[in-house]
């Protein structure tokens, strides 16, 4: 037997997925939402490769993932990085927007699939910024708060006629936070 058999495929790619979640400081209910590993699975690929004799730990966040979407369109700055996170996801493929801005998973997507785009969109987000607001849980809370719940949505801009997460409960006043910062550059505060 090969590990290369196509028949260990979908379980290498479950246990890749653990680790890069992992290394992205994933709960572990997210991790098996995701993997469809057990806990005890988990915890010993975390203790394996994780950690180490010279004092480099990922951190083990514990408790439920946060549910709140207050976060997301308190402040302009967040809303702005989560309104990048959102065109992130629609950009890996991990999410579709209709035209009325509500966010959908993709049709046949598994839970592993998805999982390696969210990772993806939340990985060029990292990228895009080196010290972000969102982790990587607050990023899979602002994905099922737009396609599944959808609590948020994806407005349009009078101004520029960009999409931006909005509550889908709140009052709107129809300007990105990318609009709202050029228009009040001198007193607004990132």
């Amino acid at each position: 037997m090969r590990v290369t058999d196509h028949r260990y495929r979908t379980e290498i790619d479950r246990f890749n997925l653990a680790v890069r979640m992992i290394g992205h400081e994933a709960r572990t209910g997210t991790i098996r939402a995701c993997t469809g590993f057990s806990e005890d699975r988990i915890r010993k690929i975390y203790n394996y490769y994780f950690r180490t004799g010279d004092g480099t730990v990922v951190r083990r966040r514990r408790g439920k993932s946060p549910t709140r979407i207050r976060h997301f369109v308190d402040s302009t700055a967040r809303q702005l990085e989560a309104s990048l996170l959102a065109g992130l996801f629609v950009l890996c493929a991990a999410a579709q927007v209709s035209a009325e801005g509500r966010v959908e998973r993709p049709g046949g997507a598994d839970r592993v699939a998805l999982g390696e785009r969210v990772c993806q969109a939340f990985e060029a987000y990292r990228n895009l910024f080196p010290e972000p607001r969102l982790s990587f849980e607050w990023a899979w809370n602002l994905y099922h708060a737009l396609a599944d719940s959808h609590d948020l949505y994806l407005a349009q801009c009078e101004i520029c006629g960009g999409r931006y997460v909005q509550d889908a409960y709140a009052l709107d006043y129809g300007r990105c936070p990318f609009c709202e910062m050029k228009d009040y550059r001198g007193t607004a505060q990132i």
